[in-house]
């Protein structure tokens, strides 16, 4: 089950990526200029924004399987159209369809957080990811070459084919699930934002992932500027060849996962952010152009990969682990803030190579994982919500607090027995009173000062009376008969009673 999931994160992710391949081949097709093909790209990114804020949220108000399998045959029949669109305006709009529908990864997520154990859970969403991963790189290959060999046309109509079969195959395979949420479709939409504001892991994994996701799309946009430049002289199919050293992620996400439900995700993440500025040193090498600013390059990109990869596998896990009633929606905040992080990642690396060149693109990266060290610093102590292996809940990258003996969760040692009996007694005992005013009937709490044998037995702290008692130390005569004692007997000591 967990392939065909991951097999679904390859599909619909790559049905984002494969159409920046194959821009050229577009414009040459329908007779425009490669800039108005470009456009193309950027509607399925429009989509699929809109596609996380709009339709992910209604995983927790549908049953999965009722939501995944629609949005995949919609996103294969969107396919077809772009595949079949006679000029450009049809296809920009088919294109928007797509984006919009093909957010099946984002739903797989948490539809395989609920199906899995606390323990397996990190290695699963590891394992997703890797199929994320694999079906982004092989989209952007395989669609050129297809692209090259039967045109601009052929990647569209085989990426129909495919998301159509799976759907098939998917309406048999995913088990049935229980909605978590039964609000209205606006109320879930606010959630996502409540959820930001409430609960401070979210937000802290969403600064972790947008900080490092920002510094690997501005190091990738501008990768392709220093190679094309006067350092290196060469062209785009390089870049496309330096991508795919980052297909080693693929191996590296699920022992990430397995490392996250071993030790918890802080550990993991800090060695994500340390990976992330060593990276960053690596990368400034690279501007020195010949074989060993190419092997810097290479080095530099795949352990900036690894380490944004493993980072939003142990982000993730976070996520999953707090309200396991809304994970469709957390998963839209995270997923929307790790994106945003990333527009303003790539905007703020090509002004910076603009001022500074390659040396700034560096820094940049640098200074953003500076910063998500810091907020790692300036953490309070808490925990916060995860769980362990042995299904209980621990502090995040902790092992769990010891009990002491005789106290509760708290560690607060609990009251005297006989307290804690005098307690009970006093809450059973009642007066019937009536109210000229109504026809009801109230029970009232009785308490009272009771004088207790023996030195460690406490007076209970007596609540307001709510009739007059004239010896404290007696049965009131309207208790008795509620509770059966002799008019004037002592309260009994729980201790010292037989």
């Amino acid at each position: 089950m967990v392939l065909i999931l991951a097999v679904t994160c390859a599909v619909a992710v790559g049905n984002i990526y494969f159409p920046q391949a194959i821009g050229p081949l577009v414009a040459a097709g329908l007779h425009v200029s490669p800039d108005a093909a470009a456009v193309v790209v950027t509607a399925t990114q429009v989509g699929y924004t809109a596609g996380m804020v709009l339709l992910v949220p209604l995983g927790d108000r549908i049953p999965h399987r009722s939501l995944l399998v629609p949005l995949l045959a919609l996103s294969g029949m969107a396919l077809l159209a772009a595949g079949c669109a006679p000029a450009l305006p049809p296809l920009i709009a088919a294109s928007a369809l797509v984006g919009l529908t093909t957010v099946g990864a984002q739903i797989v997520g948490p539809l395989a957080a609920g199906l899995v154990a606390p323990d397996r859970r990190g290695a699963v969403i590891g394992t997703l990811l890797s199929g994320s991963t694999g079906g982004m790189l092989l989209a952007r290959t395989f669609s050129g070459t297809l692209g090259e060999w039967l045109g601009w046309r052929a990647p569209y109509l085989i990426a129909a084919a495919l998301a159509l079969i799976l759907a098939t195959v998917l309406a048999f395979t995913v088990p049935a699930t229980t909605p978590s949420a039964r609000r209205p479709y606006a109320a879930l939409l606010a959630e996502s934002l409540r959820l930001l504001r409430t609960e401070p892991e979210l937000r802290r994994s969403c600064l972790y992932q947008a900080t490092v996701f920002a510094g690997f799309s501005a190091v990738w946009t501008c990768l392709a500027l220093l190679l094309a430049g006067p350092a290196y002289g060469l062209g785009a199919q390089a870049v496309g060849m330096l991508a795919l050293v980052g297909a080693a992620t693929m191996l590296c996400t699920p022992f990430a996962g397995r490392l996250v439900d071993r030790h918890g995700p802080d550990p993991v993440n800090l060695v994500c952010m340390l990976g992330v500025l060593v990276s960053a040193a690596i990368l400034t090498a690279g501007s020195r152009g010949g074989p060993l600013g190419l092997a810097a390059l290479t080095l530099g990109t795949l352990l900036l990969d690894v380490a944004m990869q493993s980072g939003m596998v142990a982000n993730q896990a976070r996520v999953y682990a707090l309200r396991p009633d809304a994970r469709s929606r957390l998963n839209t905040a995270y997923m929307t803030c790790a994106y945003l992080g990333g527009s303003a990642g790539s905007w703020l690396g090509v002004r910076l190579w603009s001022l500074a060149g390659w040396w700034g693109v560096c820094a940049l990266v640098a200074l953003l994982a500076a910063l998500a060290l810091a907020a790692t610093c300036r953490r309070p102590p808490g925990r916060s919500r995860l769980v362990s292996p042995a299904g209980t809940e621990v502090s995040s990258g902790t092992e769990p607090r010891p009990r002491r003996r005789g106290s509760d969760g708290e560690g607060r040692r609990p009251a005297p027995a006989c307290q804690r009996a005098a307690s009970r007694w006093n809450t059973k005992v009642g007066i019937e009173s009536s109210r000229s005013t109504a026809d009801r009937v109230h029970i009232l709490v009785v308490g009272s000062a009771t004088p207790h044998r023996g030195e460690a037995c406490g007076p209970s702290p007596p609540p307001k009376p709510t009739v007059p008692l004239t010896t404290p130390s007696a049965v009131p005569e309207e208790a008795s008969r509620v509770s059966g004692r002799r008019p004037g007997s002592c309260w009994p000591c729980p201790r010292s009673s037989p």
